[in-house]
């Protein structure tokens, strides 16, 4: 009977399948590494991508910052012009109105009565003088109101103790500066106030 040994032949094909084990793992390996590589660049594209739009987004946002700043600068600047503007007309108008009042104040004292100082307080007037009666005093105040340029005239002393004999009575009363309405316009009459007390 013939005796053949297989073992060399079994060798053989071990090491050609350890030999294929390691070219499969290497290429294994190969492939591994070429994906690995791959994503990593993609992320790391990915990640320049974004750095490069957040560097874009603060160069804009601080360009806006400056336009911002100059924003408020312009709108401060313009509230500055604007206040000015209103003091300017509130001082024409002023002027305007103290001419009127004052030709109010010539054109509306009656026959017995005289001024002898005028008081302003913001947009409070005190008138104090003399006068002949307290009759001409109410008719002062009613011409007051009636002006259009003053209203709520309130007396607030009347005292008999002049040294002119005659105009004897001592008073004083404080009208409203105000501005007339315009012609056509409902004008509600104010009733003049009387205040303080007659002396005889």
């Amino acid at each position: 009977m013939a005796k053949i040994n297989l073992l060399p032949w079994r060798q053989a094909r071990r090491q050609e399948r350890q030999k294929g084990f390691y070219a499969l793992l290497g290429l294994s390996a190969a492939i591994g590494l070429v994906i690995a590589f791959a994503v990593i660049s993609f992320f790391d594209g990915k990640v320049t991508n974004q750095n490069n739009r957040n560097d874009f987004l603060k160069t804009e946002i601080a360009a806006l910052e400056v336009q911002i700043t100059e924003i408020e600068t312009l709108e401060a600047q313009r509230d500055d012009l604007l206040q000015r503007k209103q003091v300017i007309e509130e001082l024409q108008a002023s002027r305007s109105q103290m001419v009127h009042l004052f030709d109010e104040l010539v054109r509306t004292i009656p026959d017995g009565v005289k001024l002898n100082s005028i008081r302003q307080v913001g947009q409070q007037l005190t008138l104090a003088g003399t006068a002949q009666s307290n009759a001409r005093v109410s008719s002062y105040m009613r011409a007051l109101q009636q002006s259009g340029w003053v209203t709520s005239p309130a007396l607030s002393i009347i005292e008999a103790k002049g040294d002119d004999r005659s105009m004897p009575f001592v008073f004083e009363l404080k009208v409203m500066l105000t501005q007339p309405k315009p012609e056509g316009a409902e004008s509600e009459e104010v009733p003049a106030v009387v205040s303080g007390e007659v002396a005889q």
